[in-house]
């Protein structure tokens, strides 16, 4: 894991005010970063001062102090009902206290607006916060080392081994991945894990398809595609296998309890991998290793790399055992019909019965789960795991997650359920898509001939076919990230290649946009960074500056909220501020030193773009 860069000290900072002809020291809180975060200053400077003003505890001001969605509210407001004072309206007291507070280098007049105080910054010193903070820490601006210490697991992906890489891992890795990325910005050491679905009967049925059907020379070439292939074929053989016995036993009149010979060679397959028999382990592990070679390749293009590649299979015998005597000796499980349950409704009825084991003694999914989350904390020490699972394993996680914590371990509270909803109507051009590699090789097709219809601009791209990629997979990881994870969305080809609207190519164009900028105009670092900001005196000017300085509080909101449309929806707001920019604040053909100015902005614009992108798991591009 990289550390998290070293930011400025508090006496650096006190400098830097002093030398913008603020002479007082400042006031900081507990969880405050005002050397990393320039709304933090701020902050500080309000609560301590309406606190002496209004004889409420600072520190209950600072967490009530909220930024706002549209900046004719201020750049922070605080609801004088959330302080909860008896005996006064809220109304008055916010007229009141508005009146009282005193003139200031930071803020403008105080502004009462029924129960809330509105704070709008001077422009002057937010400038001279903001845009050097940005160009100075770079990449580095944005997020706050709230997570120094601690570490978090981020189980994501976890697709099944031979079986289809559906919507539900495409969100899962999305979701999973950004998750990762903002934890380590903010401090974490992250355990990226993708827990693959690489044990069961499934893969009794693939080693009795293997044999059948499988081929060593497509196996090599492309193992996820030919063993789903294989799954397929042995699968369709089972089912008719099955109808036959269902039909044979209701002429007999009995009741059925055969599926047919391959169902039953299938299952004595499993049995043999689960008592390690080497034949039926060695071809299982081929299947795994090369599955897992293919899986990278294809991660890679989304950015993501695994720290770990663990699975169903990974979870040692002894630990099994030991959680089945654990729910034995704790008499939270019990014998039912053969098999092994733990009846949840005792805690409460939506959870019902969770199966353990199976009457032949096998395992299941949800045994293998609190084994392996019992070995994750044995192992990582972990002081957060986080499942990012879809909504359809809502229950099994409840069931998870109440287990963990009949059997009493102290790390049982330190798990969480990202949970998302449903992409409905995965197509490509093909027909329904059953692989990520599909889905990516698709929208680079269409971006590609979005690209073509630009014929001069199309010119000028280096190498489009890397290009019309990287903008096709943005316009796939944009539309998954801009709606509420939980939401259901509908998988738009065509919208996620389009530049107009809020779409994944819009935001890539706005980022080459303003490199363009910088290669025309050619102005040295230098000159950027010793620019007079003064001569940045329009509306949009400050506007887009209010916007940029609001970053290291969406970052840590984002945290809170671990929704990826937080980042996404607050990207959209800067580079609508941004386009709408262009005409009025000019470089190229300006006077040299407003043209340094309105550069240095801009550069700061790009900058946190690049710095958003990058954390929402995108390569963000220079020229398209």
């Amino acid at each position: 894991m990289n550390g998290f860069p070293t930011p400025p000290s508090i006496e650096s900072l006190q400098e830097q005010l002093s030398s913008l002809g603020v002479s007082d020291s400042l006031p900081v809180f507990p969880y405050s970063n005002p050397t990393t975060n320039p709304v933090d200053i701020f902050r500080c400077y309000i609560s301590e001062t309406l606190a002496g003003i209004s004889g409420v505890d600072s520190k209950l001001i600072y967490d009530a102090l909220e930024w706002t969605q549209s900046f004719e509210k201020g750049d922070l407001i605080l609801a004088i009902p959330r302080l909860r004072l008896k005996g006064q309206k809220p109304d008055v007291i916010a007229k009141e206290w508005a009146e009282k507070f005193p003139e200031n280098p930071y803020t403008e007049p105080i502004k009462a607006a029924g129960t809330f105080l509105q704070f709008f910054f001077k422009t002057e010193i937010l400038k001279q916060l903001v845009i050097p903070t940005i160009l100075k820490r770079k990449s580095a601006y944005g997020p706050v080392n709230t997570g120094k210490g601690k570490r978090v697991i981020v189980e994501f992906s976890s697709p099944n081994i031979a079986k289809p890489f559906h919507a539900g891992h495409l969100r899962s890795t999305i979701i999973g991945g950004f998750l990762s990325n903002l934890h380590e910005s903010c401090g974490w050491d992250v355990v990226r894990m993708n827990y693959l679905g690489d044990w069961g009967k499934q893969f009794g049925i693939l080693g009795v398809g293997f044999k059948r059907f499988g081929s060593e020379e497509k196996l090599l070439a492309d193992p996820i595609h030919h063993l789903f292939e294989v799954y397929v074929q042995i699968n369709r053989i089972i089912e008719e296998e099955k109808e036959v016995e269902k039909k044979a036993a209701e002429a007999a009149g009995v009741k059925q309890t055969h599926n047919g010979p391959t169902d039953e060679e299938a299952k004595n397959f499993f049995v043999r991998m689960e008592n390690g028999d080497e034949e039926a382990v060695a071809l299982w592990k081929r299947f795994r290793e090369l599955s897992i070679e293919k899986y990278i390749a294809t991660y890679a293009r989304l950015n993501i790399q695994y720290d770990v590649y663990s699975g169903e299979s990974q979870v040692s015998k002894e630990t099994m055992q030991k959680v089945s005597q654990m729910l034995k000796e704790k008499n939270i499980s019990e014998e039912s019909e053969g098999a092994v349950i733990v009846d949840l409704t005792k805690h409460s009825k939506k959870l019902g019965k969770a199966i353990v084991q199976k009457k032949d003694g096998t395992t299941l999914y949800l045994t293998r789960d609190i084994g392996a989350a019992m070995e994750r904390y044995e192992q990582y020490k972990f002081d957060k795991m986080i499942y990012v699972v879809a909504s359809q394993q809502d229950l099994h996680l409840q069931q998870l997650f109440k287990i963990l914590s009949l059997l009493e371990f102290d790390w049982a509270d330190r798990v969480q359920h990202i949970n998302f909803g449903m992409v409905l109507g995965m197509s490509t051009r093909k027909g329904t898509v059953v692989f990520l590699d599909d889905i990516l090789a698709e929208a680079k097709d269409r971006m590609h001939e979005v690209m073509k219809k630009n014929e001069e601009k199309y010119k000028q791209v280096e190498n489009p076919d890397a290009i019309a990629d990287t903008v096709g997979r943005t316009g796939v990881m944009i539309q998954d990230m801009s709606g509420k994870r939980i939401n259901n969305y509908n998988f738009d080809l065509d919208r996620m290649t389009s530049f107009e609207g809020d779409t994944g190519p819009y935001l890539q164009y706005a980022h080459s946009r303003l490199c363009s900028i910088s290669r025309k105009a050619a102005i040295p670092e230098e000159d950027i960074l010793n620019a007079d900001l003064s001569l940045l005196t329009e509306t949009h000017a400050t506007n887009l500056l209010r916007c940029l300085a609001q970053y290291p509080d969406v970052l840590q909101n984002t945290l809170r909220t671990l929704e990826p449309t937080t980042v996404v929806t607050w990207l959209f707001k800067m580079t609508h501020l941004l386009s709408s920019s262009y005409d009025v604040l000019r470089v190229i053909g300006e006077d040299p030193k407003k043209a340094a100015a309105r550069l240095a902005l801009y550069e700061s614009a790009r900058q946190v773009l690049n710095n958003g992108m990058k954390l929402l798991g995108l390569s963000p591009v220079e020229r398209m």
